[in-house]
């Protein structure tokens, strides 16, 4: 095998591996969050065999929501002090589009939540979501520090 074979070979497999990696990361912290909510809002069976179809579903929404933003943004972000004013106003307009889709998905979300748990279990969702990410940023900075 010449050397750009194996070049070639090495980062297709790199690329593999990430993806492996990144994927068992990415549902581990699924997991952890679903059982960090299932214990925080204490669900009945009841609740939560209709809860998670609506939980999972606003998730879906919000991914594509972000990854719209990532399709969107991403290069463009990096050149700012490059782009011309109109570009700046499209570039804006859309992120307020985007913004206002999520307000919407946020809406949608808690009306189909009324009909399943309490206003005051809605409201300790959102607080434990945001417990969580912040539980998990704490973790991540206290292993990048080596704690």
């Amino acid at each position: 095998m010449n050397w750009n074979r194996k070049v070639l070979m090495t980062a297709i497999l790199a690329v593999m591996v990430f993806s492996m990696v990144n994927g068992q990361v990415r549902d581990r912290v699924k997991t952890l969050k679903v059982a960090f909510i299932t214990e925080r809002l204490s669900l009945t069976s009841s609740e939560a065999q209709n809860f998670w179809p609506i939980y999972n579903e606003h998730e879906k929404k919000l991914e594509q929501i972000r990854i719209k933003e990532r399709t969107r943004f991403r290069g463009q972000m990096a050149d700012l002090m490059s782009i011309s004013d109109q570009e700046a106003s499209n570039l804006l307009s859309d992120y307020m589009a985007l913004q206002k889709e999520k307000v919407a998905e946020q809406d949608e979300f808690v009306r189909q939540l009324k009909g399943v748990i309490s206003s005051k279990k809605i409201i300790l969702l959102l607080k434990t979501e945001e417990d969580f990410k912040k539980r998990l940023l704490q973790q991540y900075r206290k292993r990048r520090n080596g704690g």
